[in-house]
């Protein structure tokens, strides 16, 4: 019964997560009376191989503003910065692209976040400094119409921070079985619908593209205010929640350009932040992977192997994380059959949390091109 309660809170008490109402298809946007300057900031180490069409995707931008695309090379060995280079000179129109060569990583930082300050600090550098940033990831395609959407939705609403959930690939069978719990498990913590509530304190971003007002995050205190975060998103996110609105949606606007090879691939971009997201802390361990175990795994071992009145709870909790599956489902156009799976995922994503942390007791936690960032503060 306990398990069948969680189910039901979830559903009707959680923000309707489930439902995947927060999409940047749902509503039109007024046009803005004037359209701001923009800077794209894109940090990148190692990205040859997909850098040409991330790049490629922000010089073809039809924003009608101002636009300035500032590459970020974090210590490159495979010609990164060459390729976007060679990438910029090959269009005959576009918006103009810098390349910097980043510093060496300064103790107490994590390499993503130094790279993005770099590139934010060149940006307000200029004579002119930009009225927003585009913070994105180098492995990330934008649709052409991608930041005046961006820009029509901060504008709308002067939200600080307007986020968007980066189409994941998934055509593989490991893809197929990860990657919209990936999304789903995403949202159950951080309901899209409570992010942009100023009422509630749940404040969260997706760091392939994030659009943010210069003035909030000067307010906020910088790209150095999270300076040691591995899930650096969800912190701006959080700094920027407190100087005023931020908006958080799913879209197909932008996209991941990496397919993930198989589940090793998709298991260590999990498990290279879930120890951070509980904090390092071996009790939130404990409790989270009890409380899986209650509302993933107790519903189907309920149903085909108790007695009594539980085999009908049990299954009445399956039947409704089947059933809360699906708008993500259909949003990564897969089976609904893998509703019925979600216990089965849900397993190894707790395998994947348990790898995490012995990955940091182990000293060899965040792994990201090479580096252990795990608490880095300590440094």
């Amino acid at each position: 019964m306990l398990a069948l309660v969680v189910w039901l809170y979830l559903l009707l008490g959680r923000g309707g997560f489930w439902l995947a109402r927060e999409r940047d298809d749902r509503d039109s946007l007024p046009t803005p009376a004037r359209w701001p300057s923009v800077v794209a900031v894109v940090p990148a180490r190692n990205e040859a191989d997909v850098i040409w069409q991330s790049v490629e995707s922000l010089l073809l931008q039809d924003y009608p503003g101002p636009l300035r695309v500032i590459l970020v090379d974090d210590g490159s060995d495979d010609g990164t910065a060459d390729v976007a280079r060679r990438t910029a000179e090959r269009l005959e129109i576009g918006a103009p692209l810098e390349v910097l060569l980043g510093a060496a990583l300064p103790a107490g930082w994590t390499g993503k976040v130094w790279a993005m300050h770099q590139g934010v600090q060149h940006a307000v550098a200029a004579l002119e400094p930009p009225e927003y940033l585009l913070l994105t990831d180098a492995d990330i395609g934008h649709s052409t119409d991608n930041l005046r959407w961006l820009v029509g939705r901060a504008e709308s609403a002067r939200y600080r921070l307007v986020s968007l959930m980066a189409e994941l690939s998934c055509t593989t069978l490991a893809e197929h079985f990860l990657i919209p719990a990936f999304v789903f498990f995403f949202q159950m913590l951080y309901p899209f619908g409570w992010v942009a509530r100023s009422d509630k304190s749940v404040a969260a971003a997706a760091g392939g593209c994030m659009l943010v007002q210069r003035a909030a995050l000067e307010q906020a205190g910088g790209i150095a205010a999270i300076r040691a975060e591995i899930i650096d998103d969800c912190a701006l996110a959080r700094r920027l929640k407190s100087t005023g609105p931020i908006w958080l949606g799913l879209t197909r606007r932008a996209q991941s350009l990496r397919p993930y090879a198989g589940f090793p691939d998709i298991g260590r971009m999990i498990s290279r932040s879930a120890y951070a997201q509980l904090r390092y802390s071996p009790l939130l361990l404990a409790g989270t992977l009890a409380g899986m175990v209650l509302t993933y795994l107790a519903p189907p071992l309920l149903a085909l192997f108790s007695t009594g009145v539980a085999p009908a709870a049990g299954l009445a909790a399956w039947l409704l994380m089947a059933v809360a599956f699906q708008p993500m489902l259909r949003f990564y156009r897969v089976s609904p059959l893998w509703g019925l799976v979600l216990p089965a995922i849900a397993a190894v994503y707790m395998l994947f949390t348990v790898q995490s942390a012995i990955a940091v007791w182990r000293g060899r936690g965040g792994q990201w091109k090479g580096r252990m960032q795990a608490m880095a503060s300590d440094s």
